[in-house]
């Protein structure tokens, strides 16, 4: 049962699963010494005899993936010296051609202001990692590099190429050697969730002929790079993604990871989002606050000078990704959370 502080946010949560934005959720909330709430509401589908949602429903993390692996692997990139922000993208991905993108860097790729576009639809004739790869290094450019930012999955695809060639090591061997070495094993949070626990996922999207989707990533451009992306991939637990969110408030990376873009009208930092009024995260966050949010229904948000990250996650994308409610969702949670606190 969640602490009676917390009961705003219980009743945010009903008030969504009775207007059907999810099916159910999962909240860690939490300071650097660990958590101090979890608040788990509704079930795993709108079934009636649906299973209830606990603290050990895995979802698909989908977005959080940039950060919680590309960009926490990226930062360990930079503090060994191997790979820089400011390395040509070409320096790792020499299919990198043509004279309107060879200033383009990995720090621009981090930041969305590559001027790669926000999505495209590659699975549908690409197949391979090399085949992707090639498509994206290929793609038109929407915009000048630098003078906006655009935020960009093709761009987190290309961070994902570039860790693995420069490391000559897949990028979900490299996370967990990251999860090993910087958490723990036993955090669950990975890429290609094993079939034994496929009872504990949350269903993303059924299918296009109505099969539940469980344990295999929602995003059509991941799945057809075998599950594993920079831009998506992790399926976990609320404590797994607050466990990552811990490492986030204790670890000189996030001094680094931090600083806002220098793009003009940008919010982005360094593969995370920054503190707006119009942001995800609500009004009440300190302006030093950085966050991302997942298209499955996710969000992660990290304040370090309250001491505080909140870890959303839901399915709202179950049984289908049209539904609107979301964002109102994810900025009154935040709101209340701190409303809470402040007590």
């Amino acid at each position: 049962m969640a602490p009676v502080a917390f009961s705003t946010v219980v009743a945010l949560l009903d008030e969504a699963i009775a207007q059907r934005v999810f099916p159910g959720a999962v909240v860690e909330i939490g300071r650097r010494s660990g958590a101090i709430a979890t608040v788990t509401r509704g079930a795993l589908t709108y079934a009636p005899d649906a299973a209830a949602t606990d603290p050990d429903t895995i979802y698909d993390l989908a977005s959080l993936t940039k950060v919680l692996a590309t960009t926490a692997i990226i930062a360990g990139e930079l503090a060994s010296g191997r790979m820089r922000l400011n390395d040509r993208v070409r320096y790792w991905l020499p299919a990198w051609t043509g004279d309107d993108r060879q200033s383009v860097t990995l720090q621009d790729l981090l930041e969305h202001c590559s001027g790669l576009p926000a999505h495209r639809p590659y699975w549908e004739q690409r197949s391979g990692r090399a085949s992707f790869e090639l498509a994206i290094c290929e793609e038109s450019l929407a915009y000048l590099p630098r003078t906006q930012s655009v935020y960009s999955d093709p761009g987190f695809m290309l961070l994902g190429f570039a860790i693995e060639h420069a490391t000559a090591t897949t990028l979900d061997r490299l996370f967990d050697e990251w999860r090993a070495r910087e958490l723990s094993t036993d955090v669950e949070i990975a890429f290609r969730p094993l079939a034994t626990l496929r009872g504990r996922i949350a269903p993303s999207e059924d299918t296009l002929d109505g099969e539940e989707r469980r344990g295999e990533v929602h995003d059509e451009n991941c799945a057809a790079l075998g599950g594993v992306a920079g831009h998506a991939g992790l399926f976990g637990t609320a404590a797994a993604v607050g466990a990552c969110a811990r490492w986030w408030l204790s670890s000189p990376a996030l001094a680094v990871v931090a600083n806002q873009s220098q793009t003009p009208g940008s919010s982005r930092a360094l593969g995370w989002d920054t503190m707006l009024p119009t942001s995800s995260c609500g009004t009440r966050l300190s302006p030093s606050a950085i966050g991302h949010t997942g298209f499955t229904g996710t969000s992660l948000w990290i304040d370090p000078e309250r001491d505080l990250y909140v870890a959303f996650l839901s399915n709202r994308v179950h049984p289908t990704r049209v539904g609107e409610g979301i964002q109102e969702v994810r900025r009154a949670l935040h709101d209340a959370v701190v409303a809470a606190l402040d007590i």
